[in-house]
């Protein structure tokens, strides 16, 4: 079975974000770029899916400007077997990309489709669903645990009452959640396996997908700062506090 796994380059978790003096978004000149953490889980469990013997080819896909290609060879160094970049400068929204990946997922003929729940630069939580709308697929999101069984994936997912394990017909798309594994550290040699495997650049003309943005940013602003917390001397004040500043009793 052939596994393809989308990953998706945004500002490293550790970085501070900060928005452009014009307001017009994030600004991400000289700031360290990774690979979306959740993506990172999607590519290790397809790794160990083919280590259990459950897929037999794992192919990684982004989308995004030329840089996403970095991101690609550390997909591979953790142990995808090639990649694919789908190359374009446009301001790339979750519904296009579902598009994109439903044509290179069409293309590639794959059987799973894993992705991250969401990336952190937009929390959008969007992708996997639409992706999994597009192609008639079954869908298994927030998942926690991941077991093959022949025509059908189980996934456990936890939802607010505890855990919820579904049973879905291959083939599926599978978002991941944290839980779902620890990824391995990349190793040196794994690096230098990585830069000899193959990288195919696409457009997205090629695949007949058009990318155009749906939606217009108006403006990027940070939260407002959070004011001081203070300190009472007793309950009493507390409680009176409570009631005439915050009114919350």
């Amino acid at each position: 079975m052939k596994v393809l796994v989308a990953v998706k380059r945004v500002v490293d978790y550790n970085v501070k974000v900060r928005v452009k003096s014009d307001g017009s978004g994030v600004d991400t000149v000289g700031v360290k770029m990774s690979m979306n953490p959740f993506d990172e889980i999607a590519v290790e469990e397809a790794v160990r899916l083919k280590e259990q013997g459950g897929a037999s080819e794992i192919v990684a896909v982004s989308c995004g400007v030329a840089a996403c290609g970095e991101t690609l060879r550390t997909a591979m160094a953790i142990g995808a077997d090639r990649a694919v970049l789908v190359e374009t400068e446009a301001e790339l929204q979750p519904l296009a990309v579902a598009k994109l990946l439903k044509a290179v997922a069409e293309k590639e003929g794959v059987q799973l489709v894993i992705l991250g729940k969401q990336a952190i630069d937009d929390d959008s939580n969007q992708t996997g669903q639409m992706l999994a709308a597009l192609m008639g697929w079954s869908q298994a999101t927030f998942a926690s645990k991941l077991e093959l069984d022949g025509t059908q994936a189980k996934v456990t997912r936890e939802v607010d009452g505890g855990l919820e394990t579904i049973a879905v017909k291959l083939p599926a798309v599978i978002t991941t959640d944290l839980r779902l594994n620890e990824p391995r550290y990349v190793t040196l040699p794994n690096i230098m396996k990585a830069k000899k495997k193959p990288l195919d650049t696409l457009k997205p003309e090629e695949l007949g997908v058009d990318v155009s943005p749906r939606l217009k940013t108006l403006k990027v602003a940070e939260p407002p700062k959070r004011g001081a917390g203070v300190k009472v001397p007793d309950v009493a004040t507390l409680v009176a506090r409570l009631k005439t500043e915050a009114k919350v009793i």
